[in-house]
């Protein structure tokens, strides 16, 4: 199985590598540019009998080591293959 892991800042956390982007996209001449947030995808390839069993895996994972739960939110999604 393979899982993909979204890790954003949560919401009210400082994002500077998001204010980067967004202040360059401006710069770049896109109009509208609101709240850019900056983060991280990681994909993991592991053994597991079902997709259940793969999320939950991979949800130990972030609460380990992948995601600081403090400062940061992350979405798992399975991928089929």
């Amino acid at each position: 199985m393979r899982v993909r892991i979204h890790v954003t800042p949560k919401s009210g956390v400082l994002d500077p590598q998001g204010k980067a982007i967004g202040n360059a996209l401006t710069r770049l001449g896109f109009q509208g540019i609101g709240d850019v947030r900056a983060g991280k995808i990681i994909e993991v390839q592991l053994e597991a009998p079902d997709a259940d069993a793969a999320k939950n895996q991979a949800k130990v994972m972030c609460e380990r080591l992948l995601a600081n739960k403090v400062i940061e939110n992350y979405v798992i999604e399975v991928l089929n293959e």
